[in-house]
């Protein structure tokens, strides 16, 4: 199937980008400029991985967004350091970070050059280990906008997603065995001035716990800062 992937440049994104090339034809990959800080990083690692397989790529505005995102995205506020391991609180890591309707708003404009360009469909790194607090992660999420999309589509374009049932942990695994370019992801939240991810941020910690239950967190220890 031709599809239309969401290529932010973080672990998730990056893993579905290269299941899509293994599985099919990857016409576009779409980032979005929404107003993070860290989204001159986000577009150096999605540019670096879609110019690594020949794939095109664009960069999609939305401004209009920075009016709308908590501090701990637009840098309007540092976000939260963690060491070792993220609280239970997953009340309080959603509203740290949460940006209104954003997967809704992505697959939409996603699914819209998916048809334009005659893809069937628009992919999105979503997985299992977010979906417990974060509700934009979930396959119900995915299940509701492939409704929307069969209606606001004449084409009937389809959300897909490899990483859905997965954790993090599984997903390097993927990444690994799929030689998926795990080399070129940013997985953090703060604004970096030399491609080094903060190490503390949830995104941070996430990532480097998957990279430890893998036995591979030394080989990117550089890529950190802390």
């Amino acid at each position: 199937m031709k599809s239309v992937v969401l290529l932010s440049g973080g672990l998730d994104s990056v893993v579905n980008f290269k299941c899509a090339i293994d599985e099919g034809e990857v016409v576009l990959a779409l980032t979005f400029d929404y107003g993070q800080a860290a989204f001159e990083n986000e577009k150096h690692a999605a540019a670096s991985c879609a110019e690594r397989y020949g794939i095109p790529h664009r960069v999609v505005d939305l401004k209009w967004y920075e009016h709308l995102l908590p501090d701990a995205i637009s840098g309007g506020g540092d976000p939260l350091s963690f060491i070792g391991q993220l609280p239970e609180d997953g009340e309080g890591l959603v509203k740290e970070t949460w940006v209104p309707n954003r997967n809704c708003v992505f697959l939409s404009i996603g699914g819209a050059f998916a048809e334009a360009s005659g893809a069937g469909g628009v992919v999105i790194g979503i997985n299992r280990e977010e979906a417990e607090v974060f509700p934009d992660n979930t396959e119900e999420f995915r299940d509701a906008m492939n409704t929307v999309l069969d209606i606001s589509t004449l084409s009937g374009v389809r959300v897909i997603t490899y990483t859905s049932e997965m954790s993090k942990k599984e997903i390097v695994e993927l990444g690994r065995k799929i030689s998926a370019p795990l080399d070129l992801i940013y997985s953090c939240y703060r604004k970096s001035e030399d491609e080094r991810m903060c190490g503390s941020c949830q995104s941070c910690v996430r990532l480097k716990t998957a990279l430890r239950e893998n036995g591979i967190l030394d080989e990117f220890k550089q890529r950190f800062a802390s």
